[in-house]
C-alpha cells in the first residue's frame, strides 16, 4: 500500500512542480546540445527526491526495513538535490557544485563505513581505495546527468535498475526510489511536458552511487553493479576519453553520447529508450542466469558487447571532432 500512496504521491507533486515552473518561468531553452525544440519546465526532479525521502523515512521509523548505516548514507544526497535545484535556478559554478559532491561522497563513505572489497581472494582495503571510491561516486552522481539528455531515458533507466536491483538484494528502499521515478516518468516519456532537471539526475546518480558503495560492501557485488550500470557509465566514460583524445574543451557542451547521435540519426526518443533498456535487459538476465564464481568472467564480455554497440553507433553518426 506504501508504494502506491508513494507512486500518486510522485504523481500529484511533478504536477505542482510542472505547475509552478511554468509560473515562475523555470524552463529548459532548446540549445545546440539539446535533443528537444520547445522550451520545457525543469526541476521534475524535486519530486523524485521529496518522494523517495518520504519513502526512505517510512522505511527506516514505521517499517523499520531499511538498516541505519544505509539510512544515514542515502541522507548525504540532501545536499547534492539542493544545491543541483539551486543550479537549475541560478546556474551555479562548476567549482561549487564539485565541492559539494565530493563532500557528500565522502560524508556517505564515512556513515556506511567506509570500503573494503575481496577480490580473487585479495582482501582491497585502506585510504586509497577508498579515495578512489569518493572519485567513481562523484563521476557517477555526474554522469548520470550528462545521460539525461532525451525524453524518458535516465528515468526509465533508474527504474530499470531499481527493480533489477531489488529482485537481486530484495531491499524495500528499491520499490521506493522505483515508485518515486515512475510517477515523474508518467509527465517524462516522449514528449515530455517536464524535465528532471540537475536536481533529478545527479540525485539519482548520488544515491546510486551509495548504493553500490553499500551493497557491495555487503554483498560483494561490484561485478553485478558494474554490469547493471553498464549502459550508462560505459557511454559517459567512453564518449569523455573519445573528447579528451580528440583535444576538445571538456566544458564545452556536445551531443556525442551515443544515444544522441542515434537521435540525431533519426531514431525516435521511445526507440532509443526502449533499445536501451533492451541493453540492460540482456545484461540483467545473463546475471541471472550465472553463479556467483563466474559474475567477475561476464563483467568484460558484457562491457566489450556495450562497445560493439557504440562502434555500430559510430557507423550511423561518426564520431568527430568539435
Amino acid at each position: 500500500m506504501i508504494y502506491f500512496i508513494l507512486f500518486v504521491f510522485s504523481i500529484v507533486f511533478t504536477l505542482v512542480v510542472r505547475y509552478i515552473a511554468l509560473k515562475k518561468s523555470l524552463l529548459d531553452i532548446p540549445n545546440d546540445r539539446s535533443s528537444h525544440v520547445l522550451p520545457t519546465p525543469r526541476g521534475g526532479g524535486v519530486a523524485i527526491v521529496v518522494t523517495f525521502y518520504i519513502g526512505l523515512f517510512y522505511l527506516f521509523f514505521v517499517a523499520h526495513q531499511i538498516e541505519r548505516e544505509l539510512f544515514l548514507g542515502l541522507l548525504a544526497g540532501i545536499p547534492i538535490a539542493l544545491i543541483s535545484f539551486l543550479d537549475d535556478i541560478y546556474t551555479l559554478s562548476a567549482k561549487i557544485r564539485l565541492v559539494v559532491q565530493i563532500s557528500s561522497s565522502f560524508l556517505a563513505l564515512y556513515l556506511v563505513g567506509g570500503f573494503s572489497q575481496t577480490l580473487y581472494g585479495v582482501s582491497l582495503d585502506g585510504w586509497l581505495l577508498n579515495i578512489f571510491v569518493v572519485l567513481c561516486m562523484v563521476w557517477l552522481t555526474n554522469l548520470f546527468n550528462f545521460l539525461d539528455g532525451i525524453d524518458g531515458y535516465a528515468s526509465s533507466e533508474a527504474i530499470f535498475i531499481s527493480m533489477s536491483a531489488y529482485v537481486l538484494f530484495h531491499e524495500a528502499i528499491f520499490l521506493v526510489l522505483t515508485v518515486s521515478v515512475l510517477g515523474f516518468l508518467i509527465f517524462n516519456w516522449h514528449k515530455a511536458s517536464i524535465f528532471m532537471g540537475d536536481v533529478g539526475s545527479a540525485f539519482l546518480g548520488f544515491i546510486f552511487a551509495v548504493f553500490v558503495l553499500y551493497f557491495s560492501r555487503e554483498f560483494d557485488a561490484v561485478s553485478t553493479w558494474i554490469v547493471l550500470l553498464g549502459l550508462f557509465w560505459f557511454d559517459a566514460t567512453l564518449t569523455l576519453l573519445r573528447r579528451l583524445m580528440n583535444g576538445e574543451k571538456l566544458s564545452t557542451a556536445h551531443k556525442k553520447h551515443a544515444y544522441q547521435r542515434l537521435v540525431q540519426v533519426g531514431f525516435s526518443h521511445e526507440k532509443v529508450v526502449l533499445l536501451g533498456m533492451g541493453v540492460n535487459l540482456i545484461g540483467f538476465l545473463v546475471l541471472l542466469s550465472l553463479d556467483e564464481n563466474n559474475f567477475y568472467l561476464f563483467v568484460p564480455v558484457y562491457i566489450l558487447f556495450i562497445y560493439i554497440l557504440v562502434l555500430i553507433v559510430d557507423r550511423y553518426r561518426k564520431f568527430d571532432k568539435d
